[in-house]
């Protein structure tokens, strides 16, 4: 499996509890694509939202985001990682 970042651009003014209301939305379908989404970053500022998964592809994340109510912007391949 590969990991996948992917980007939400209109989430200006998201909350704490609507980010978790999202994550929890993708985790409650994810394995019937076999994604698992890992952690969700937000600026409510600036309405960017970040989500780490791993997945078989970039559109098996796309899918689950989208049947969640919340179609990702980009979704990047993350090939490389240090610690």
């Amino acid at each position: 499996m590969a990991k996948f970042m992917d980007v939400h651009h209109s989430m200006k003014g998201i909350t704490a509890d609507q980010l978790r209301e999202a994550h929890d939305a993708d985790l409650a379908i994810q394995g019937e694509e076999q994604v698992t989404f890992e952690k969700a970053w937000a600026d409510p500022e600036s309405g960017v939202v970040y989500c780490l998964s791993e997945a078989p592809s970039a559109e098996a994340v796309q899918r689950i985001h989208e049947r969640a109510g919340h179609k990702a912007d980009e979704i990047h391949p993350v090939p490389l990682t240090v610690s």
